[in-house]
This record gives structure tokens, sequence and C-alpha cells, in this order.
């Protein structure tokens, strides 16, 4: 046998060792590639009821929205209901309020000056 045959088989030999030290760690990985396909079929598989429960949630979500848009309309009609009526009575009852009150002043005031009159 010459250097270069000697050479050639230990070569051989050691791409031998290489293919059996990596072969271990592909079975391994082809293994964990199995179980991550099977893990995302099942996580697929229940996704599916989820999300039509999900979709029917929102549409139930929508049309309470929609109850609360009415209702939020409705109270903003009572709030410009209860300032309409305010501002109706405060022109309808401030006004002879106020002549009250002046008429009260004015009598107090003839009063004062009268008795001031009399001293």
């Amino acid at each position: 046998m010459s250097g270069g045959q000697i050479a050639a088989l230990i070569a051989a030999g050691a791409f031998l060792l290489l293919v059996l030290l990596l072969a271990v760690p592909i079975l391994k990985l082809g293994r964990t590639l199995d179980e991550a396909t099977l893990a995302i079929r099942t996580t697929h598989e229940g996704a599916t009821p989820l999300l039509s429960n999900a979709v029917d949630t929102v549409k139930h979500v929508n049309t309470n929205l929609e109850k609360v848009d009415g209702i939020t309309a409705s109270a903003a009609s009572i709030g410009s209901n209860a300032a309409a009526l305010t501002s109706v009575v405060a022109s309808t009852i401030g006004g002879p309020l106020v002549k009250v009150a002046s008429f009260t002043y004015g009598v107090r005031k003839a009063a004062t000056n009268r008795s001031k009159a009399k001293k």
C-alpha cells in the first residue's frame, strides 16, 4: 500500500465517522419536525371552532353596540330637551320674579325715604 492509499483510507474513515456522528442529530431533527407538524395540525384543527366562536361573539357585540348607540342618542335628546325646558322655565318664571324683586326694592326704598322725611 502506498502513502496515497493510506491517506485515502484515513480520509474515508474520517468521513464515515463524520457521517455517523451527524446521523444522530439529523434523525432527532427529523423526529422534532414530525412532532412540530403534528402540533401545527392539531392547533389548526382546534383553531377553526375558536375562530367561528370569535366571529359569533363579534357579531353579538356589534348588535349590542348598535343598541348602545340608540341609547346614547336618546340620552343626548333628553339632555337637549332638559336644557330647553330649563330655558323656558327661566324665562317664564325669571321675568316676573325680577319684576317682583324690583317692586319690593322700590317699596322698601320709598318706605325708607318716607321715614327719613318724617324725622
